[in-house]
C-alpha cells in the first residue's frame, strides 16, 4: 500500500492522465455479461516504454507498504507480462544479494503447452521464493484464478495477490474476488478502484450529455446511491 498520500494521489492522477480509465460510445457487454457505459485499459500504458517505467515505479513503491515481502512478482499472462517482467528486474536490481543466480525473471505463457514438465508448459521461467500475483485490470477475476491455478500446480508459494485497476465487479455467484482469495487464504490489494476514479474521470472529460443518466445508474447500482450523487 502507498505509504504516504502524496504518492497515491500522484499515481491517481497519472492514471488519469494516461487515460486508463473512460468513457464507451456506445455501452459494452463485458465477460461477465453486465453491460458497461466505461472501460479500463492499461494497453496505452504497457504500449509506452516511458509510461511503463513511471507505472513500475508506483508499483514497486506500493509492494513496499504490504505486510508481506515479495521475492519474485508474477503477472497474469498477458496483460500483466512486461509489467512484472520489469519489475522484477527493478526489484533484483535493488537487492544487496544481486548477483549470478541471485533472481529469477518469471513469465507465464499466454497459451499452456499440452505436453512437457509443468514448469515448461505453464512457464518461460517458474517464480522463486514468496511470490506476489499482478494483473493489470480485474473484473471477474477468471483470468488471475487462472494463473493462480497454474503456481499452485507448480508448488509456487503465492503470498498474495494485486490488481492495478479493480472494477470493483461482482462475480455471477454475487461474490467479490477478494472473497475468493480469501478462502483460498491469499490477500488481494488493488491499487486503484473504478469507484474512485469514476468521479475524478467524470470531472475531466465527462461523458456524452446523452449517456450521463445512465452512468449514473449503473455506478449507483454498483457502489450505491453516494457516488452516482456526485456525478452532476
Amino acid at each position: 500500500m502507498f505509504r504516504e498520500s502524496t504518492k497515491e494521489q500522484a499515481w491517481y492522477d497519472f492514471l488519469m492522465q494516461q487515460g486508463v480509465l473512460g468513457f464507451f460510445a456506445e455501452p459494452v457487454t463485458l465477460r461477465s455479461g453486465r453491460v458497461s457505459h466505461w472501460y479500463v485499459n492499461w494497453r496505452s500504458v504497457a504500449e509506452d516504454a516511458w509510461a511503463l517505467e513511471q507505472c513500475v515505479g508506483f508499483l514497486l513503491d506500493f509492494v513496499k507498504g504490504l505486510p508481506v515481502v515479495p521475492e519474485t512478482i508474477f503477472g497474469v499472462a498477458e496483460g500483466a507480462s512486461k509489467l512484472a517482467l520489469l519489475a522484477q528486474f527493478q526489484m533484483a536490481r535493488q537487492a544487496d544479494t544481486y548477483g549470478p543466480g541471485s533472481h529469477v525473471l518469471a513469465m507465464g505463457r499466454g497459451k499452456a503447452k499440452t505436453h512437457g514438465a509443468i514448469k515448461d508448459r505453464y512457464f518461460l521461467g517458474v517464480p522463486r521464493g514468496k511470490t506476489l500475483l499482478i494483473e493489470d485490470v480485474t473484473t471477474t477475476g477468471d483470468s488471475l484464478l487462472g494463473a493462480l491455478a497454474s503456481l499452485k500446480e507448480a508448488q509456487v508459494e503465492v503470498v498474495g495477490a494485486l490488481s492495478l485497476t479493480d472494477r470493483c465487479e461482482p462475480r455471477a455467484d454475487g461474490r467479490h474476488l477478494s472473497e475468493v482469495l480469501g478462502e483460498e487464504g491469499i490477500p488481494f490489494w488493488s491499487m486503484s478502484h473504478v469507484d474512485v476514479l469514476l468521479p475524478k474521470i467524470w470531472g475531466l472529460t465527462p461523458p456524452a450529455a446523452a449517456m450521463r443518466e445512465a452512468v449514473r445508474e449503473e455506478a449507483r447500482q454498483l457502489f450505491g446511491d453516494k457516488i452516482s450523487a456526485v456525478l452532476v
